[in-house]
């Protein structure tokens, strides 16, 4: 965990972990990502939401993305009462279309999960990929 200063100065406390381009890349993040979320003296609340919003965005970079893929957490706002997530990825993979074997209706939710818990959201398109991205407020 590293201090950044956002656009306006203030800082801000920083969690950058690589990613595995594997199935499992989810649970183990997760493990430790809930830990960094504890450290902060997060909300429950926003804990639990951060938690599904970096699931759905990690899943959709494992599955989805070329690797390398990397996750970046912003604990930010006046108060810090907010928190920023990003995935970056390399990019598509040639093949975007859904696994083979698996049915059309256990894929498609996750973007849409990101936009209903977030207060923002959005993809970021750069020359080093795509950073897709998520703003969670505390209640």
């Amino acid at each position: 965990m590293t201090a950044q200063l956002d656009a306006v100065g203030r800082e801000v406390a920083v969690h950058v972990c690589p990613l595995p381009h594997i199935p499992e890349a989810v649970s183990v993040v997760r493990r430790r990502v809930r830990t960094v979320l504890a450290d902060w003296n997060l909300a429950p609340d926003l804990a639990e939401d951060a938690l599904l919003v970096i699931s759905e965005l990690i899943t959709n970079a494992v599955v989805h993305a070329l690797p390398p893929a990397a996750l970046r957490l912003a604990r930010v706002g006046a108060g810090r009462n907010a928190l920023r997530v990003e995935v970056t990825d390399a990019g598509p993979a040639a093949s975007a279309g859904r696994p083979a074997g698996e049915p059309a209706d256990e894929h498609g939710r996750g973007l849409g999960i990101v936009t209903a818990l977030s207060a923002e959201c959005g993809t970021r398109i750069h020359a080093g990929g795509v950073t897709r991205w998520a703003e969670l407020l505390a209640a």
